[in-house]
């Protein structure tokens, strides 16, 4: 299923005013915005790993500009790390069981763990708030690499949170098309619409059918439990 709505906050505040993360008792596949951290009692968290990925394609793109950073001796740390990312996301995919063999998985997590911690005692990263920037990045990873490799021993947890993404992708589409929303109440009203189009969606409604369903009275609903 498929909830967006909106509200005037960002963070923790809107997240327990939307009232979902909260009381969710799973696994929640994220980014790693901190606001998260402050709401519910879940499971677990997966971080996502296409996050990640991205801001160490970033950070070793800085190097190879930058090769005074790469230090020592022309070491790119984010590559290493991201080495072992998709090393461990490999030996998962072609797992038949989909689980990360052990041997694979404590060979990518040593080479994730050893390049944070080698990056945040510093002089791999440039002065200023991009130094900053690289230095948090690389603390993160070697104090949450199990929350970012959750996916690895898990079959039922998936390696991104790239269906939300997708889920949210209309509405970013509609606000660049119109530029935003005239009143909060047609955006509120957009996002009840997108949520519905979206679940049905991925309960094999076709979305013509759903529209006529709802505009009828008639409106798809899931299955109670």
């Amino acid at each position: 299923m498929t909830v967006m709505e909106v509200n005037p906050r960002r963070g923790a505040t809107a997240m327990r005013q939307i009232g979902v993360l909260d009381k969710f008792k799973g696994i929640l596949v994220r980014d790693a915005l901190g606001s998260y951290d402050a709401v519910g009692e879940r499971v677990a968290d997966q971080l996502c790993g296409a996050h990640l990925a991205r801001e160490l394609m970033a950070v070793s793109e800085f190097l190879s500009a930058h090769p005074e950073y790469a230090r020592p001796c022309g070491w790119d740390w984010a590559e290493q790390a991201a080495k072992g990312l998709w090393g461990i996301k490999q030996g998962r995919d072609q797992a038949e069981d989909r689980v990360c063999p052990p041997d694979v998985f404590e060979r990518g997590r040593h080479l994730m763990v050893s390049a944070g911690l080698i990056a945040a005692k510093g002089g791999c990263s440039p002065p200023g708030p991009l130094g900053d920037k690289h230095l948090a990045l690389a603390r993160r990873i070697a104090a949450r690499v199990d929350e970012y490799l959750l996916f690895a021993a898990n079959p039922k947890v998936p390696f991104d949170n790239n269906g939300s993404e997708r889920d949210l992708r209309m509405a970013k589409l509609r606000m660049k098309v119109s530029g935003g929303f005239r009143t909060m109440t047609g955006a509120q009203q957009f996002a009840r619409l997108r949520s519905y189009l979206s679940t049905t969606a991925k309960n094999n409604v076709a979305g013509y059918d759903a529209m006529i369903r709802l505009f009828t009275g008639h409106p798809w609903l899931p299955a109670t439990t």
